[in-house]
């Protein structure tokens, strides 16, 4: 029998003024997850204080990596019957009920990553209290794993902030830092880090009443306007999701309105979610997620702490401006001042937008240095190349930089279709270079392509992939090949894509086919965003000396390259195309099969060549480098899936 003195996971203290301290510290793991067996020794210290009821309740996290990230992932992967999903729902919903019945004052200490299961615990508490530092993030994301806040998430977020903010969490996953959790009411405040003790104290003896959504927003929760609400989202959830490849979504909206935030009320729509291929998908698309994590989680190796970049262009200045934001000393290098002015001005917007805070935005933009001389290649612990795809002009670079770099400073190009090899010739130190490839836009697309030649040190490879691990990305280890993986699939994707045109079908209409399978955007609005140019060159390297289609070679005959120069097979306007009526049913039957066969069999090629290391691996990539449908798994595991 369990006792409070042989807990696994919880410490529970008591100190002069009657307040109890519980610190969740998960045993055998970096980061405290909501297991089975955690949830039952949280079971027994709320026995124990049912029967000696402290003055308040304080909870915290003994993890240095956040309070709680959430539920226990595998549980959810290992469900096997309509039985366990049920199970599983009740046994965290009983729970976070009795901790919001307790008689005494609670509170949930915050401070890092509050996820999922995290929060519906925190919401269970009377009070919350988060920490004003970086890293303290708030999310309901059981919507990404094709899953639902099944654990009073649903009951209680509405309450507390209001239906439609709390529908717009749920619904897309976003979270709230520590400033929006406050503004927002999910925190009661935000507090600076050496401050929470004594603040959390202050507050649960305070006993002031819970916070709870009022005006409009709590409205919200109560006939007629909750079917309003309900109905609203409903639309927005169809918008985006026509065909239903989503099938939490919805299901969170009905539970919400017709079942008070309880999904024990409604067993059909945990058996149909627990079943649904989507749900194993989406935790499959997860699972492969953290093992690109681990790739840049690189034991030893010392963080980079200052980078030089050179090349000002789109891809080099968000390059630097990724870094900056990510705390390193970063320096720009190009040909002049002028060069480099546009790349500031698109650094400060993003500093502004993903900082809210005006010192955080201003110390970040003094972190990155315009740099027409290169004065910082001596000091750099990385050096990363991103100008045109010459590789004359790239081993000149080089050339001018290896002299001056540290001696065990990192050479990285980000060139997206030249191989190493080619790059390599001339360098003192071949092995010092190799490629880490980002995607456009730099800040919304999370995979980076670490790339390496045959017979490489593994000391230089591990150490490229740290640095995508410090700044946040995905790192992906490639072997040097023409395309990689990512952009080696998406040629002949959006190459088929363009034989459909040359067919006569509408640009809209082949668009708008893909994004009825799932795709982000259609193959046409890509290869406008990615240039038409860079697609035929991406294409002339792939395709094997075989013609360019002719809707692809007219335009580029036009100089029409795409939304760089406002027309390509759209009319760009404000960054955006202007489309007119196109319809996926429309398209002729098998139009979306034909058009993503090249790429999954593209996807299979690289992993049979070695290029990537595994078919997991390749999905991985394809899904976080291209926005592959998630809900499918992955090009290869949908592929397989069929058969």
């Amino acid at each position: 029998m369990t006792t409070l003195d042989t807990l696994s996971h919880w410490r529970l203290d008591r100190d002069p003024d009657g307040l109890a301290w519980l610190t969740f510290d998960r045993a055998g793991s970096a980061v405290n997850a909501l297991s089975a067996d955690t949830m039952a020794e949280l079971a027994v210290v709320l026995d124990a204080l049912d029967a000696d009821p402290p003055k308040g309740l304080i909870i915290q996290s003994g993890k240095a990596t956040g309070f709680i990230v959430g539920a226990d992932i595998n549980e959810f992967a290992s469900l096997d019957t309509p039985e366990q999903g049920r199970a599983l729902v009740a046994r965290g919903w009983n729970l976070m009920n009795r901790l919001a019945a307790v008689r005494y004052p609670t509170l949930a200490l915050i401070q890092g990553n509050c996820l999922g299961g995290g929060l519906e615990l925190a919401l269970a508490c009377r009070y919350r209290l988060v920490a004003d530092q970086p890293g303290t993030s708030l999310a309901l994301p059981e919507v990404m794993l094709g899953i639902f806040p099944g654990w009073g998430g649903m009951l209680r977020l509405p309450q507390v902030i209001g239906a439609p903010a709390a529908l717009d969490m749920m619904l897309t996953g976003r979270g709230a830092d520590a400033r929006r959790a406050a503004a927002l009411g999910l925190a009661d405040a935000r507090v600076p880090p050496r401050l929470l003790l004594a603040a959390a104290r202050q507050t649960v003896l305070s006993r002031k009443p819970a916070r709870r959504a009022r005006g409009p927003a709590g409205w919200a929760n109560r006939w007629p306007l909750k079917s309003v609400v309900a109905n609203r989202a409903r639309k927005q959830i169809a918008a985006k999701d026509p065909l239903g490849h989503y099938p939490a979504a919805p299901a969170i909206v009905t539970i919400w309105e017709k079942h008070g935030g309880n999904a024990l009320k409604a067993p059909e729509l945990i058996d149909g979610i627990i079943a649904s291929g989507t749900a194993r998908n989406l935790l499959r698309v997860f699972r492969l997620q953290e093992r690109l994590k681990a790739n840049g989680k690189q034991a030893g190796i010392a963080a980079a702490r200052r980078v030089h970049v050179v090349g000002a262009g789109v891809m080099g200045g968000d390059i630097a401006a990724w870094c900056a934001l990510k705390g390193m000393t970063v320096t720009l290098q190009d040909q002049d001042m002028a060069r480099i002015a546009p790349a500031i001005e698109r650094a400060a917007e993003l500093f502004t937008r993903r900082l809210k805070d005006p010192r955080l935005a201003r110390a970040a933009f003094d972190r990155l240095i315009p740099d027409p001389a290169g004065a910082g290649v001596p000091l750099a612990d990385i050096v990363i190349e991103a100008i045109s795809e010459q590789p004359e002009a790239k081993r000149a670079l080089y050339a001018s930089l290896e002299p001056r770099m540290k001696a065990d400073a990192l050479l990285a190009t980000n060139t997206s279709s030249l191989s190493l090899e080619t790059l390599r010739a001339g360098l003192a130190r071949p092995d010092r270079l190799l490629g880490i490839h980002f995607f456009n836009p730099v800040a919304k697309m999370p995979l980076v392509e670490v790339v390496h030649a045959e017979g490489d040190a593994s000391e230089a490879h591990a150490r490229a992939c740290a640095f995508v691990g410090q700044i946040d990305k995905l790192a992906l280890p490639v072997r040097s090949a023409p395309g990689f993986l990512v952009n080696a699939v998406l040629a002949p994707y959006m190459l088929e894509a363009m034989r459909s045109v040359d067919e006569g079908l509408a640009p809209q209409t082949v668009d708008a086919a893909m994004v009825a399978f799932g795709m982000p955007m259609g193959p046409l609005e890509l290869a406008d965003t990615v240039g038409l140019d860079i697609a035929r060159a991406a294409g002339e390297e792939l395709a094997g000396g075989a013609a360019p289609p002719r809707c692809l070679a007219e335009r580029l005959a036009r100089n029409e390259l795409g939304k760089k120069s406002g027309k390509g097979f759209y009319t760009w306007r404000d960054g955006k195309p202007v489309k007119q009526s196109g319809d996926a049913a429309a398209a002729p039957a098998g139009l979306a099969k034909r058009l993503i066969q090249p790429l999954i069999d593209a996807t299979r090629q690289r992993v049979d060549a070695g290029i990537v290391a595994d078919a997991d691996l390749a999905d991985a990539g394809v899904i976080f480098g291209t926005g592959f449908a998630p809900f499918t798994g992955g090009p290869l595991h949908y592929e397989d899936s069929r058969t």
